[in-house]
């Protein structure tokens, strides 16, 4: 999915200063993240201490602190990034980031765009010389079931990559109901372990109708109330973050609307 282009208007900046509303504390697992454009959109899911990471498509966080607790974790996102990479990497690790993740959407040709073999080649060029520095992630894939993409392509990119030192298989999923996400991040789990791979990260999820935005928040809020339990609750999923941590998501103005607080639940 494509990440929104960054918005640097007086009125977002000014939202994005106002206090957060006061959230009650909640048990976590460690696992919630937030996948965000505006860093400001990132502080109220925070507040409930249930987010404990997030990520912007990016390999950097663009010069903004995120909130003390919540780690940044930097993304290579494709082919256009190579030229900064090493200096933002460096920087991110330095900072204490302690996870890279791969390249994003590769399967798709208006994302990352990259045969399994190329992927390989990259990843083990630019990603793989910081194996020890960090925990190195996959490159993240959709959840098309066409020959060659989705867990298709992610098979013979791990196939090609298996002296990557690769730590985590990323997953996105675009679908109708929870039983087929949970389906589909199941097959993720065989997959991964078929490959000797402990972690599944899934970076991106959404019902295919909120993909623009949040069109039905309880029916949103049920679909997050069934899932995350059961995310929670697998010892492979490593990591998650819902699409997105945005306006008309997770939340309106700057507070946490239906669906930002049954994700902080």
């Amino acid at each position: 999915m494509v990440a929104f282009t960054r918005l640097f208007t007086t009125g977002l900046l000014a939202t994005s200063a106002m206090a957060a509303p006061i959230v009650q504390q909640r048990s976590s697992s460690g696992k919630r993240g937030a996948a965000y454009n505006d860093i400001g959109t990132v502080q109220p899911l925070s507040a409930a201490g249930t987010v404990s990471w997030a990520y912007n498509w990016a390999m950097s966080s663009w010069g903004q602190a995120l909130p003390s607790n919540v780690e940044y974790v930097p993304m290579l996102w494709g082919a256009k990034d190579f030229g900064g990479w090493f200096a933002a990497i460096e920087t991110a690790l330095s900072s204490g980031s302690n996870y890279i993740m791969g390249f994003n959407e590769p399967d798709i040709g208006s994302q990352a765009n990259m045969s399994p073999a190329q992927a390989a080649g990259y990843y083990q060029n630019y990603i793989t010389p910081f194996s020890g520095k960090a925990k190195l992630i996959s490159p993240a894939v959709s959840s098309s079931t066409n020959q060659g993409m989705g867990l298709s392509w992610m098979n013979e990119f791990l196939n090609d990559c298996a002296s990557c030192g690769i730590s985590g298989m990323a997953i996105h999923w675009y679908g109708e109901t929870a039983d087929q996400f949970k389906s589909h991040v199941s097959n993720a789990l065989t997959m991964a372990a078929s490959h000797g791979i402990s972690e599944v990260w899934v970076t991106e999820f959404a019902l295919n109708a909120d993909v623009g935005g949040v069109t039905n928040p309880a029916n949103t809020a049920a679909f997050l109330a069934d899932v995350l339990p059961w995310l929670d609750a697998q010892p492979g999923v490593s990591r998650y973050s819902y699409f997105m941590c945005a306006e008309n998501y997770l939340v309106n103005g700057n507070a946490l609307n239906q669906a930002g607080q049954a994700y902080i639940s």
